[in-house]
């Protein structure tokens, strides 16, 4: 049996996030354990790990740390240089101005490469924050940075660069779209952590009421969102109210997502948690989502009206993560024209959530989802744990006959095709419709499907309805499998089981 070592997600002069790696427990470990952060054999910090994941805040730079936790490895931790520290209150920010973009845009500015970028306890509201190359974002705890509800003060970003490069997007294809709270364009090595908050404002503006219209020509805005980005990554803060996705990391690479709380109310309309479209190597680590849409939604865009096909979404490594009310825990599409492959998640948590696995398509998407494991995860009060819907009725035609015939259609380059999907080592307690529903298209049947070690048992309060968004779908009500349109699925190791809700002990 390997033992659990822990290892560095995320580091920056003043923050360090860990992972306890090679442990299979799932969001929680099953018994906390001790930890001893220490310099020069001096305790710094200590205290109890319950989680996975441990972000420390408060380091010095360029300091040779030890982590110690019990049972595990010792950790050297050894903080990078700071080339400067850069406080916003010295650039003229205030807790009483009504807008601090000006002062984060003069401290950004005076910031070298590798500075940090910190921001005191308090709350500070800004339009949106455009950060740079090179910078370590600081939000240590009792920080808040939340946007106005005035979206006059919110720049409109161009669907595409004057030398036409796509700038901002919305739902797949390029699209105007107001600035957000905080926007990175063609930025690399930044980081953004500590234990503080970013707050999206969505719920103190109108955001909300007009989810698929436009105002001013431009899309609702994001809280964080990222585009031709390398290095990014966020670790051990709090992302809340967002005005509609969370989270957009779009055409970047090498991205680490750690130890992040993100909330939603759940009646916000589109607050997915993290969505990372069209990027590459990609780590969610020990997230806690608690939303209003799907907690993670895994895309690469729409074919583009020019006929474009975007870049695809590959790599991307999601584990320790607790999934709570959304719509879907771990969805891939429906915008998945540039193909999504190579998608491994496992040690996770699913609560309430209305699908577990849920990979959804559409004729005229074409690209493929290939190459996708989920395993070792738990999902408790579910609607259906795993579903493959490739007759999702997405967009204004997504109800029309071309979309929903189940006849079979040419196949053209605008088929999709979704291949290689394993659902192993899963234990689905309290299913309400369906463990299992897998709807292939015709031309193009599902394949390489594999279904194995499940522990499976149903609500007793459930009430039957249709498993997914496809028409002429039955309504279920504690079914295990159905297949149609799939090439010999390997179906092995179903059980029934009797079991509590989580966080009780098992049966």
């Amino acid at each position: 049996m390997t033992t659990p070592t822990p290892k560095i997600l995320v580091l920056t002069p003043r923050t360090a996030s860990i992972e306890l790696a090679g442990t299979t427990a799932r969001d929680r470990l099953d018994t906390p354990l001790r930890f001893v952060l220490s310099a020069d054999g001096t305790t710094v910090t200590d205290g109890m790990l319950d989680r996975p994941v441990l972000t420390l805040e408060n380091l010095v730079p360029d300091t040779a740390y030890t982590l110690a936790i019990e049972t595990a490895p010792d950790l050297p931790i050894a903080t990078p240089t700071e080339p400067a520290f850069i406080d916003i209150t010295d650039y003229d920010a205030s807790e009483a101005a009504e807008n601090n973009a000006p002062a984060f845009a003069a401290a950004i500015a005076a910031a070298p490469d590798g500075a940090t970028l910190y921001v005191p306890p308090g709350i500070w509201r800004t339009a949106p924050v455009f950060l740079k190359s090179r910078i370590n974002l600081w939000l240590p705890e009792g920080a808040i940075v939340t946007g106005l509800a005035d979206r006059s003060v919110y720049p409109i970003l161009d669907a595409f660069t004057p030398d036409g490069r796509e700038q901002a997007s919305w739902e797949g294809v390029p699209a105007n779209c107001y600035a957000s709270l905080i926007t990175a364009i063609d930025a690399d090595h930044v980081t953004i952590s500590g234990k503080g908050t970013l707050d999206g404002a969505g719920a103190e503006s109108d955001w909300w009421s007009w989810p698929k219209e436009t105002r001013d020509n431009a899309r609702r805005p994001r809280t964080i969102f990222a585009n031709r980005c390398t290095h990014f990554a966020m670790a051990g803060i709090t992302v809340r109210n967002s005005p509609s996705w969370t989270i957009h990391p779009i055409d970047c690479a090498s991205l680490t997502f750690a130890d992040l709380r993100i909330e939603n109310p759940p009646n916000s309309p589109n607050t997915d948690g993290l969505n990372p479209e069209s990027s590459t190597d990609v780590e969610i680590v020990g997230v806690r989502f608690s939303v209003g849409d799907d907690c993670i939604a895994i895309k690469a865009g729409k074919i583009w009206p020019d006929g474009t096909v975007p870049a695809p979404t590959r790599n991307v490594s999601v584990r320790h993560c607790h999934m709570e009310r959304g719509h879907g825990g771990l969805v891939i599409g429906s915008e998945m024209s540039g193909s999504v492959t190579d998608v491994t998640i496992e040690n996770c948590t699913m609560i309430d959530t209305d699908r577990g696995l849920r990979i959804k398509t559409r004729r005229g998407r074409g690209g493929k989802v290939a190459r996708i494991a989920m395993r070792n995860c738990l999902l408790d009060g579910v609607r259906t744990a795993f579903v493959v819907n490739a007759h999702y009725f997405c967009d204004p035609d997504g109800k029309s006959d071309a979309v929903q015939n189940r006849a079979p259609a040419p196949v053209t380059d605008k088929t999709p095709h979704i291949v290689d999907i394993s659902f192993t080592d899963i234990e689905a307690r309290n299913v309400h419709h369906a463990l299992v529903y897998v709807l292939g298209l015709a031309e193009a049947p599902v394949t390489g499907l594999t279904v194995s070690d499940v522990a499976v048992s149903f609500a007793p309060e459930a009430v039957a309805d249709v498993p997914d968004m496809a028409l002429g779908l039955p309504a279920m009500r504690h079914a295990e499998t159905r297949f149609e349109n799939t090439t010999d699925p390997q179906i092995s190791g179903i059980t029934r089981i009797a079991a509590p809700r989580a966080g009780q002990e098992s049966a």
